[in-house]
C-alpha cells in the first residue's frame, strides 16, 4: 500500500496510483482498474504464476531470517502454503526452521 492507502499498480508496481471516479489509475504506465479488482488481487510468484492456498513452492534465493543466524537456502521446497494479506504474503512451515512468513517474490511455484 502507498502512503494514500491505495494498492500499487498491478501492471508495473508503481506506488503512485490515484483514484479517478470509480477507477484506480497508474500515472506511470496508464493502467486503469476497478477497486473491486484491487481487493481481489492475485498473489503471484517470481515468474508471475498465480499462487493459491495449499500450493508447493521453492525458494529462489538464500533468505536470512531476521533475529537469527539461520538461512533458508535456495531450492528449499515449501509445501502447503497459506496466502495472507501483508508485506510477507505467504505463511508456511519449513522443517528445521518452523513457522515463517515469506514474500511471494522470492518463491517459484512447483508444477506437477
Amino acid at each position: 500500500m502507498s502512503e494514500t492507502g491505495l494498492p500499487p499498480c498491478p501492471d508495473c508496481g508503481s506506488a503512485f496510483t490515484y483514484e479517478m471516479d470509480a477507477l484506480l489509475v497508474c500515472p506511470e504506465c496508464g493502467h486503469e482498474w476497478s477497486a473491486q479488482e484491487a481487493a481481489a488481487q492475485v498473489i503471484r510468484d517470481s515468474a508471475g504464476t498465480p499462487l493459491a492456498d495449499g500450493d508447493t513452492v521453492t525458494v529462489i534465493k538464500d533468505l536470512k531470517l531476521g533475529g537469527t543466524s539461520s538461512v533458508v537456502k535456495v531450492g528449499t521446497k515449501v509445501k502447503n502454503i497459506r496466502l495472507v494479506d501483508g508485506d510477507h504474503d505467504i505463511d508456511c512451515k519449513i522443517a528445521g526452521v518452523g513457522q515463517i512468513g515469506l514474500k511471494s517474490q522470492f518463491v517459484k511455484k512447483v508444477t506437477k
